[in-house]
């Protein structure tokens, strides 16, 4: 099952560079977004993809599973949608003050 995970992680960091890189302000969100997605399944990764109980007391289980990386990923999910909203926000406000969600043309390169 980590493998399985590493391999979806990794298409993830993918997707999420490869629309960093390019020129349009939605794509450029969109990109922070997956990579902060494929964060969120690093750290469940990292924490241990294993089945147990959950560690209260007075259950009668031999293993038990960590809670700590949920509740990592619940505060980041959180904070993940805070800066897109942000974003979001900054990026209609960028459109309408200048009519182009395209970086190169926000800096006003001409050979672009």
């Amino acid at each position: 099952m980590e493998t399985l995970m590493s391999i979806l992680i990794g298409v993830l960091f993918t997707i999420g560079t490869y629309l960093i890189l390019t020129k349009s302000l939605i794509r450029i969100i969109l990109g922070t977004s997956i990579i902060s997605h494929g964060v969120h399944l690093l750290i469940l990764t990292m924490g241990g993809l294993k089945s147990g109980g959950p560690p209260l007391l007075g259950i009668d289980t031999t293993t038990f599973t960590d809670a700590l990386p949920q509740a990592l990923i619940l505060t980041a999910i959180v904070i993940n949608f805070a800066t897109t909203a942000l974003f979001l926000v900054l990026s209609y406000r960028a459109y309408q003050e200048l009519g182009t969600d395209n970086t190169a043309e926000m800096r006003g390169d001409e050979n672009e």
